[in-house]
């Protein structure tokens, strides 16, 4: 990519792509990054994206659109998940084909790995066992887009890629408690029981799965990274490398709220899977490293949660 080039992010209203949108006005300009309103490019109407890309002819596409929510979302929501997804990704990708883009990123899930691979997992384990079953739906949606650029890519030589990242938050999340993620939804549980002085908060299953968080920010400089690439991977994941229990994360969120009360976990409810660590061995080959410490991120994340509240 350069100054000339014309460049796609869907999804630009969403955390990943307001963090890509970021990066890349600093890097490149406004010039030629289109962030195209979801009235302007509804990516789950076909003629419509085709209609898109014969007028504006994008070179390179960061597809980060995506239909997304937490464990009750997963739950309550598979079908319009697994069908809203699966249009945007055919839409996409097929238009990108027929244009002739010069690279498409795909941005995977890490939830799309099997729940109970070796940990850390790596690239290779998609497809070798037995999904998550509370976002199953969410988890082969994005398995049918990594497998689209790779058939794509072997059957066209399109150069479609994807990355897997890893549990992101940061500037611009979702906070909707029955649809957010574990960390946005803790930054607003408590935040409201600090407001409300509610004496404890009670959170979902035992807290002691594990998990890792990347900023948003630091994914979008990955994605860079993997744009501008002279061979990129076909598919790498893209990860913090700091693996810490929900009981763990929990404090460090209420330290950063400054919420003093007791924190309750409902056993009663689902863990999801048990413990998901992501090999980082490909992106640090290719000079990438995430820059924000966990601590610091929730901070800028929380401060950003009260300046919308």
């Amino acid at each position: 990519m350069n100054l000339d080039s014309k460049i796609l992010v869907t999804g630009a209203s969403g955390l990943v792509g307001q963090a890509l949108v970021r990066v890349l006005y600093e890097r490149l300009g406004q010039n030629h990054v289109m962030v195209p309103p979801h009235a302007e490019l509804d990516l789950t109407e076909q003629a419509g994206v085709n209609g898109f890309f014969d007028k504006y002819r994008p070179e390179y596409i960061f597809h980060c659109a995506a239909k997304v929510g937490g464990i009750v979302a997963n739950a309550t929501l598979s079908a319009k998940f697994i069908a809203t997804n699966l249009r945007m990704q055919l839409n996409v990708i097929e238009a990108a084909h027929r244009t002739e883009v010069k690279r498409l990123l795909f941005f995977g899930s890490s939830c799309a790995y099997p729940k109970f691979a070796p940990v850390p997992v790596q690239e290779t384990a998609l497809l070798t066992g037995e999904l998550e079953p509370t976002n199953r739906a969410y988890a082969i949606a994005k398995i049918a887009g990594i497998e689209m650029c790779d058939a794509f890519r072997s059957q066209f030589g399109d150069d479609f890629i994807s990355c897997m990242p890893t549990n992101l938050y940061g500037i611009g999340d979702h906070y909707d408690l029955e649809n957010s993620h574990v960390l946005p939804g803790m930054i607003r549980r408590f935040h409201e029981a600090k407001v409300a002085g509610a004496p404890s908060v009670t959170l979902w299953g035992t807290g002691t799965p594990t998990r890792e968080f990347l900023f948003a920010d630091d994914l979008a400089e990955a994605a860079v990274v993997l744009m501008n690439a002279a061979i990129p991977p076909r598919l790498v994941n893209v990860t913090s490398g700091r693996e810490i229990a929900l009981k763990d994360l929990a404090w460090i969120v209420a330290q950063v709220v400054g919420y003093k009360g007791e924190v309750i976990w409902d056993a009663s409810k689902p863990d999801g899977t048990p413990r998901r660590v992501l090999d980082n061995a490909g992106m640090k080959a290719m000079g990438w490293q995430p820059q924000m410490p966990l601590e610091t991120g929730i901070q800028h994340a929380y401060d950003d949660y009260v300046s919308r509240v």
